[in-house]
């Protein structure tokens, strides 16, 4: 997904490290996202109300679809997510396509179809008017745009994003809480710089590394998931929303 190694590459590079018991096509399955393994609450869970829904494109592309969550009873905060491959179809159910897809995405109108989707949720007459966004990866270098275009967002938290350019960090007014893998080399290479840019900026920020974690540790549909870092960082990042989002004070200790 992060690379340019297609599955026809992979099969044939990884077959010689295959074994007795696990063919190429084994070790590719044991590496793809299982999303049955990632299911934290159920479909039918009475706790939260679901739905498809659209939202105007500026972009002249009619809607974008995304998926809205209200919970009632968990952590309590209404969530909404994009589908940044609505333009070309939406997401196809399958993730070599999906990668395919995203490699031919317009990434300037799909920010501005991000940015439509943030103030379309801010607008809803169920929402409090705060807003905060959350993503990982891709959806982590999402966050850092958004940032840099809506002074008006109120907590940003990026899990292991591309950063912006340097340039672009005196625009942000948002507090940042950021989640950075222990091994992620290109990731890791350009934060100093923009962590510079952002203190130099007066930006707050908390950014956070989780020793012998990889990319993706917080992806619990993959073997790079590791739990107990993403347990620790998904506390912060609920107890990050509930100060900046609900004004409830950090608990002691």
């Amino acid at each position: 997904m992060h690379g340019t190694l297609d599955r026809r590459g992979f099969l044939d590079r990884a077959q010689k490290f295959a074994t007795v018991g696990m063919s190429a096509g084994a070790l590719l399955a044991a590496l793809s996202p299982n999303f049955a393994l990632g299911q934290q609450v159920a479909k039918d869970d009475r706790r939260i109300s679901t739905q498809w829904v659209e939202y105007p494109s500026p972009q002249g592309n009619g809607s974008i679809k995304g998926y809205l969550a209200r919970r009632l009873a968990t952590d309590g905060f209404m969530a909404f997510a994009p589908d940044a491959l609505t333009p070309l179809g939406g997401y196809p159910g399958d993730e070599d396509k999906a990668s395919e897809n995203f490699a031919k995405l317009d990434q300037g109108k799909a920010l501005q179809d991000f940015l439509a989707g943030a103030a379309w949720l801010k607008a809803r007459p169920d929402s409090s008017g705060k807003l905060g966004v959350v993503g990982f990866c891709y959806g982590g270098g999402m966050v850092h745009m958004l940032t840099t275009r809506m002074p008006d967002i109120a907590a940003g938290v990026p899990f292991y994003g591309n950063v912006p350019a340097t340039s672009e960090a005196a625009k942000v007014k948002t507090p940042l809480l950021l989640h950075f893998a222990g091994t992620d080399e290109r990731i890791n290479a350009a934060w100093p710089a923009y962590e510079a840019a952002l203190q130099a900026a007066g930006v707050p920020f908390q950014a956070n590394s989780y020793p012998g974690t990889q990319h993706g540790f917080n992806n619990d549909t993959t073997p790079r998931y590791d739990a107990a870092s993403a347990k620790v960082a998904w506390e912060k990042t609920v107890a990050f929303f509930n100060e900046r989002l609900k004004g409830e004070r950090p608990r002691a200790g």
